[in-house]
């Protein structure tokens, strides 16, 4: 009777043994499973936290990139309006001396060439020839050389003499004269004030002339006998005659 018991208790003394083996294996099965799923969720949110940082890098370098084109294309902006600011102010420039040379001395006509010169001998003159010819036909709009005052202008060589024909002299101050003859028609008066490149007549065959022409002269009083030569002063003048 006492051995049974005993054998019994035993038993049930090993039962008890083995469940609490099982419990606990059981147990540290749960904890190492939860080690593992922590380890797992820590190593995917270390991943995500890189992906996002690699991402934030990538935006960064990007973001400057463009800045630098952003600041590329807006110093090649600057460049371009400064040149061409520069090229505007070059143009001014460029003006106010073509202007500043229109304003000085012209041809007193457009398309020509040169027929009888300065000092001329020749059967159609009592002495040397006083100017320079200008072949034209009749007709072509003669212009003032340069800015001055009308002093003589009409008929009978503007009054020096009728070998002249119709005749303008302009005065332009500091004993600088240029005359204009053998016009058709003559489109200023004495007393008049004409600036430079201003059309003064028509150019004609009047008076003792050859054939249609204007006799051009550059004189040091409005008279006749003070002449000089017309192409060397115009060239002295920059005039490309």
């Amino acid at each position: 009777m006492s051995q049974r018991v005993t054998s019994r208790s035993s038993r049930t003394s090993l039962i008890r043994t083995r469940a609490a083996v099982l419990a606990a294996g059981l147990g540290a099965s749960v904890v190492m499973g939860a080690g593992v799923a922590a380890a797992a969720d820590t190593t995917a949110a270390s991943g995500i936290a890189g992906a996002v940082e690699a991402q934030a890098a990538a935006q960064a370098k990007a973001a400057k990139a463009q800045a630098a084109q952003v600041k590329k294309a807006a110093e090649a902006k600057k460049a371009a309006q400064a040149a061409k600011a520069a090229k505007a102010v070059k143009a001014k420039k460029a003006a106010k001396a073509a202007v500043k040379k229109k304003a000085s001395w012209v041809d007193p006509v457009k398309t020509y060439k040169l027929s009888a010169s300065f000092a001329q001998n020749g059967g159609m003159w009592a002495s040397k020839h006083s100017g320079q010819d200008y072949a034209v036909p009749t007709g072509t709009p003669v212009v003032a050389t340069h800015g001055g005052t009308v002093v003589k202008a009409g008929g009978n060589g503007a009054g020096d003499g009728p070998a002249y024909g119709n005749a303008v002299v302009i005065k332009h101050g500091n004993k600088t004269y240029s005359q204009y003859a053998h016009l058709s028609s003559v489109n200023v008066k004495a007393g008049q004030v004409v600036k430079t490149g201003q059309k003064i007549a028509l150019s004609g065959n009047t008076g003792n002339s050859s054939g249609p022409h204007l006799h051009f002269e550059i004189r040091t009083t409005p008279n006749y006998g003070s002449a000089v030569d017309p192409v060397k002063f115009l060239r002295a003048k920059g005039v490309q005659v």
